[in-house]
């Protein structure tokens, strides 16, 4: 076996590790702030290295390759730096004790007390997240020097939900702190030395070692509940002074760097967060914010599986988008859209995406308002954000996936650079805002209804996860660039028309100046006919900008964006599906094709409802009207609900369970008889459908990636899928 990458990165990180233990072991605290960085990496190593560590990376792969885990490996570092370091940090010494600290073969020990040894948290290979609350990290320096790390909230209030996540729990961010706060008072007696001992064997796997024989055996020397350690791991509350507050830094350039406690760098939004008790009945609507009751929503699911009651959920984040965009641009005192548009102005852009920057703070926990994997049927769409295309698909996903994820068409300016900002340089979006406000208006029954769910692009809340994305796909895109006629045939329309749009927004002197250029000879009589219809063409496209580029009280506008949104790209799609227990739903060519090789040589699965599927004619429909009196008369009921079940019996045999023929059988017989069924009774209630084609992928082990595993591991994601079973791409006939 070649241990080549082994060498070559434990090499260096033992010797600077080994310069950080013994630095820490003293008191020197310009040492401490020398090698702080140093520690913490050590650490984080430490924990992955270990034949323990590497089991837990392995299960979240499918059958890696030595060299493949040993690459994971190294992506991964550093995972748990950034919440070690903004938590309590206490050094404590065995000196006056006759028993020292022991260390096992898994010598970063995570022990929380509400997770005994024999807890569903501590079944072998895992531990107990350090982000939970009560989570305390044990890495013993020496036989006499051992570390603990301790999250601050637990630290001030020991009586805090122990399985809570701590605040703000995101790994991989820049964050401030004090390198020389170290609480450094203690010195601990035999039975606290024990107590420490009793935690760390507890989560070794197979070894120990000690500096004396009977040193191995603490629980042979201490009879006390488990829960009992957690009083020697607890700081002292007077030296807790060191740690927590707000921080402001101000930099030569004027700029001023704010943290609060937990790392956030903006103060908080009150107006996002909840104040309410559990719903007195099932009847009550639910605290997740779907707008169901609570027995029909979140009753039956163990909290786990539950989106956040805390904080307003997407669903309600985007009717509070709705009523404010109805307040900005009066939409209930407008008469038809094409007076909506006239009354458009910079400062209504601004206020919008101001809005939509308030409601989504960079701070913001997505994973924890994301859906869960609970068997409800949905899938995540992945393709072109454009009014003409993606409409009529949401629409034929809300009927036959159940919910289906949509990334919000906005843009959310607090990522962007002030001459990019919707925010800063409005008058640049006023082609892109009506493409945004049309895609969102259009929708908004059904995001009401909670068919839709517009989400925004998680990598607006963490630059980690962005930046891994953007590496992925450029070393995707480098292996094997794909392009497909058909797919830039449409982008090259849609492009066409959008041009077309932003030379028919140029003041009238401006085109009669253009039009002239062209045909020098036009007479006046003609150019301004020719003007009157550019008039009449722009009052007929509901995308077209009808106020002048020149009014009153509007600087000049020196260009307009045209944005093509392809969203979310490949990984993400993936990431979102398995974070949300979705399938995925796409009408792009490009993407099948990406997805098509990330399953290439695996067998396909229900081979005869794929056959069904694959021939059948499902009917789109044209409005979103038709998607909700559909909805709301039950026609395509019975689709969700069998989505659903494939989703779970694919789920199941892709992880290691034995395929059964006769479910197979029984789950295509289904399809074809309620798809007859539905399909005739959509006939009779849509005037005008559209005839579609979708085109199902059931294969072997699901969809999966290693870098989409890879950036779940990073986002600090506790309750995902392994795969995404199944895939659809939904084909117009027209």
């Amino acid at each position: 076996m070649n241990d080549e990458i082994e060498r070559k990165m434990f090499g260096d990180i033992d010797r600077a590790g080994s310069q950080a233990i013994r630095a820490f072991q003293g008191a020197d605290v310009s040492e401490w702030h020398r090698h702080f960085q140093t520690l913490f990496e050590y650490v984080d190593i430490q924990k992955i290295r270990t034949p323990k560590g590497l089991d837990w990376l392995r299960r979240h792969y499918p059958q890696p390759s030595q060299n493949e885990l040993m690459l994971e490996m190294q992506a991964i570092r550093a995972l748990h730096c950034t919440i070690w370091t903004e938590g309590v940090r206490e050094i404590v010494s065995a000196e006056e004790s006759d028993v020292k600290f022991i260390i096992s073969d898994h010598p970063v020990t995570v022990y929380n007390f509400a997770c005994p040894p024999g807890a569903p948290l501590c079944t072998y290979p895992d531990d107990p997240s350090i982000a939970l609350k009560a989570s305390q990290t044990i890495f013993p320096l020496s036989r006499n020097y051992c570390l603990i790390l301790t999250n601050l909230e637990y630290a001030q209030n020991a009586s805090t939900d122990p399985l809570e996540k701590r605040t703000f729990a995101k790994n991989f961010r820049n964050s401030m702190v004090r390198t020389d706060a170290f609480i450094r008072a203690r010195k601990l007696q035999r039975f606290e030395v024990l107590r420490v001992n009793r935690a760390i064997k507890a989560r070794a796997k197979r070894y120990i070692a000690a500096g004396r024989r009977e040193w191995l055996f603490p629980e042979s020397q201490t009879a006390e509940p488990w829960e009992a350690i957690a009083q020697t791991l607890l700081p002292p509350q007077d030296g807790l002074w060191h740690f927590g507050g707000e921080m402001f830094a101000k930099f030569t350039d004027g700029r001023v760097y704010y943290q609060d406690q937990f790392g956030r760098t903006e103060k908080q939004r009150d107006f996002l967060f909840k104040h309410k008790s559990a719903p007195a009945s099932s009847k009550h609507s639910c605290g997740c914010g779907s707008g169901k009751a609570f027995g029909a929503c979140c009753e039956k699911k163990p909290s786990f599986l539950r989106p956040s009651w805390r904080e307003l959920s997407i669903r309600e984040r985007n009717i509070r988008l709705y009523i404010g965009i109805t307040k900005i641009l009066d939409l209930e005192n407008a008469k038809d859209w094409s007076e909506v548009r006239r009354g458009i102005t910079d400062d209504k852009i601004r206020e919008v995406y101001f809005l939509y920057q308030a409601l989504w703070p960079l701070e913001t926990d997505l994973i924890s308002l994301l859906p869960k994997p609970d068997g409800e049927p949905r899938s995540v769409f992945t393709g072109l954000i454009h009014p003409s295309t993606v409409t009529p698909i949401a629409l034929t996903g809300a009927l036959y996936f159940g919910t289906v994820l949509i990334q919000h068409p906005f843009q959310h300016a607090g990522t962007m650079k002030p001459k990019f900002s919707p925010v800063e340089n409005p008058s640049a979006y006023r082609q892109e805002f009506l493409k945004d406000i049309l895609i969102f208006l259009s929708l908004f029954p059904l995001i009401d209804l909670g068919r839709i769910n517009l989400f925004p692009d998680p990598c607006i809340f963490d630059a980690h996860l962005r930046r891994q994305m953007m590496d992925m796909a450029e070393m995707r895109n480098a292996r094997n660039p794909l392009h497909d006629r058909s797919e830039e045939e449409r982008l090259r329309k849609l492009a066409e028309e959008d041009t077309q749009r932003m030379i028919m927004s140029f003041p009238n002197e401006v085109m009669r100046q253009q039009l002239l250029r062209f045909k020098p000879d036009m007479k006046r009589p003609l150019l301004e006919n020719v003007i009157d219809h550019i008039q009449r063409l722009k009052e007929s496209d509901p995308l077209a900008i009808l106020q002048a580029a020149d009014a009153a009280g509007q600087e000049q506008v020196t260009g307009l964006l045209n944005l093509v949104k392809m969203t979310p790209n490949f990984e993400i799609a993936i990431y979102v599906a398995q974070l949300t227990g979705s399938s995925i739903l796409t009408d792009s060519a490009y993407r099948w094709r990406e997805i098509r090789g990330a399953v290439a040589g695996k067998r396909a699965r229900l081979s005869k409802l794929s056959s069904s599927f694959n021939s059948s004619t499902f009917k789109m429909p044209p409005m979103v009207v038709d998607a909700v009196n559909s909805i709301d008369e039950g026609a395509t009921r019975a689709y969700p609900a069998l989505m659903a079940d494939i989703f779970k019996y694919l789920l199941r045999v892709n992880n290691g369970g034995v395929p059964k023929p006769n479910v197979e059988d029984r789950l295509a017989a289904r399809f074809s008889r309620l798809h007859s069924t539905a399909q005739s009774a959509l006939a009779k209630q849509m005037e005008w459908p559209i005839a579609s084609q979708i085109t199902s992928m059931f294969p072997s082990g699901g969809v999966q990636h290693n870098h989409v595993n890879r950036l779940l591991l990073m986002s600090s994601s506790e309750h995902h899928l392994s795969n995404v079973p199944m895939a659809f791409l939904i084909s117009r006939q027209d």
